[in-house]
């Protein structure tokens, strides 16, 4: 497994939100297309922003908290058809217990109890170097990809 964190939430040509998983030497990136009510929940995370009402995973924190169950690490595990699976792992009497997850929920619980995020080797896979990213002699190529609203054609155009 590959230790990743969120680098930022970034939106595409068609202003549709991007995760963005990163490696620790920040040399592989993930992005991770998702909804507009996700990115918000994971960009609130990322500024410690503190509502006076709980959102959703503010809500499954705490009840994680009081049932004493450890949140343990998320996994990006799989991918389908340009869709990412995730799994939340955590620890509750002794038992491991492991939830299967969209990536962006189980990001924005990951931020909130700071428990380490890691892709799996298919998933690292697919990851792309941070300097395709930035080179300016991939972003027509990368433009288009992303006008296409193809994001699952991204890893196999830039390689």
């Amino acid at each position: 497994m590959v230790s990743v964190k969120v680098k930022e939430i970034a939106y595409d040509i068609l202003m549709n939100p991007v995760v963005l998983l990163v490696d620790e030497d920040e040399a592989k990136a993930l992005p991770i297309w998702i909804g507009p009510f996700e990115a918000h929940a994971i960009a609130i995370a990322l500024q410690e922003i503190h509502l006076n009402r709980p959102l959703t995973h503010d809500l499954l924190k705490g009840i994680c908290e009081r049932l004493e169950a450890k949140l343990s690490m998320i996994i990006i595990n799989d991918i389908k058809d340009g869709t990412y699976y995730a799994e939340i792992h955590m620890w509750h009497n002794n038992k491991e217990l492991i939830f299967d997850s969209r990536p962006s929920d189980a990001i924005a619980l990951a931020i909130r109890t700071a428990t380490p995020i890691y892709m799996s080797k298919k998933v690292a896979a697919c990851a792309i170097s941070v300097q395709d990213l930035f080179n300016e002699e991939r972003q027509g190529e990368l433009k288009k990809i992303l006008e296409s609203s193809r994001p699952q054609d991204l890893k196999k155009h830039l390689h």
